[in-house]
């Protein structure tokens, strides 16, 4: 209690030397300290004011930078599928041997949706990128079409995905592995690998007739 009390006996005879000091003080000493304290203020109320701006900036920088980065992976997604991008990855290659000229087109089809609906991201046929619009017919003479180039046997198919998924849909019974075996003197075979390169690539057609929008 005695600490208690000496703590604010402390107290009072500063406040009353400040009010004593502030009692001698001319008034236009005093206005000129109001000012000051006035003017430090406004500086400080200045200066919160710039930093809410600058963590406002930051923030919205922050925000553009991740739309930049999706709008980046979205770019990069839609060059794969339209073929425009060389990729890299896990996959599988599906060689399909003819030497008597007994293989389809349209063997090489289903063999490409059979690909499609186990997962595969990118294929690559005989050097051709095949992608969403992508036709496969018979040739004149021997061989196939495909997208208006001309392949011949050995037909490769080089695909990236998950290799056992894409594995099992060509061993499916009755699938195209069964399917091809049946045609004489044809082979199919699967090799599967921890990297495949698909380097061909399409070339985006200009629009002869669309115009952007205003």
């Amino acid at each position: 209690m005695l600490a208690l009390l000496g703590f604010g006996v402390t107290v009072v005879i500063r406040s009353a030397d400040s009010a004593d000091h502030l009692a001698r003080v001319r008034p236009d000493e005093l206005a000129s300290r109001l000012d000051s304290l006035s003017i430090g203020g406004q500086r400080l109320q200045v200066e919160a004011s710039g930093l809410q701006e600058t963590r406002a900036a930051l923030a919205d920088d922050g925000r553009a930078q991740v739309e930049l980065d999706r709008a980046r992976q979205e770019a990069d997604t839609l060059a794969v599928l339209a073929g425009t991008a060389p990729v890299a990855g896990p996959g599988l290659t599906l060689t399909v041997s003819d030497p008597r000229g007994k293989v389809d087109a349209w063997i090489l089809v289903d063999a490409l949706q059979e690909l499609r609906d186990a997962g595969a991201e990118a294929i690559e046929l005989s050097g051709v990128r095949v992608v969403a619009s992508t036709y496969i017919i018979d040739a004149p003479g021997g061989g196939m079409t495909v997208d208006g180039a001309t392949v011949a046997a050995p037909y490769v198919l080089r695909v990236i995905g998950e290799a056992h998924t894409l594995a099992q849909a060509m061993r499916i019974p009755g699938g195209v592995l069964d399917t091809v075996a049946t045609r004489d003197g044809a082979q199919a075979e699967i090799t599967n690998s921890d990297r495949i390169e698909i380097g061909a690539l399409r070339t985006v057609p200009s629009p002869r007739f669309a115009r952007p929008a205003d």
